[in-house]
């Protein structure tokens, strides 16, 4: 079976950079959580249409590909290959959850209160800042 080529080093600097802006997009939608919860939530119950579920989907099915196509090149390829295929997986069922179901979770989910919220908000923060770091050159392979 042949190898694949690997992409030359402009691609994959586009591709991390793209990556980093999607873990900085995901870090600062934590951090909204984590200080005006009640904006978030409102934001999530915006979402709640057949047309926000499916550009949910979208969303995240690109961003697991990008952690997909980037997994290589990162620090932690086997990690970030997971992530992307369990992402990529999420964002295909997302639109058989349907709005009823998903509104359902979602009124779970803001029923729970302010505390929760955070915490979950914190874990996206985290996560974020994961991505970034996965996907930032090392500096053993930067000085190569």
């Amino acid at each position: 079976m042949p190898r694949a080529q690997p992409l030359n080093p402009a691609t994959m600097r586009s591709a991390n950079a793209l990556a980093m802006i999607m873990g900085l997009f995901v870090a600062a939608v934590g951090a909204l959580g984590v200080v005006a919860p009640a904006v978030l939530l409102e934001f999530g119950r915006a979402l709640q249409s057949t047309e926000a579920l499916y550009a949910v989907a979208a969303v995240r099915i690109l961003f697991g590909a990008i952690l997909v196509w980037v997994a290589p090149a990162s620090r932690v390829p086997k990690v970030l290959r997971v992530i992307g295929a369990f992402i990529i997986i999420a964002g295909a069922v997302t639109p058989f959850f349907g709005v009823e179901r998903s509104r359902a979770m979602f009124d779970w989910w803001s029923t729970q209160g302010s505390f929760f919220t955070r915490a979950w908000a914190c874990v996206a923060i985290a996560f974020g800042i994961f991505v970034i770091y996965a996907v930032i050159p090392s500096r053993k392979s930067a000085a190569a």
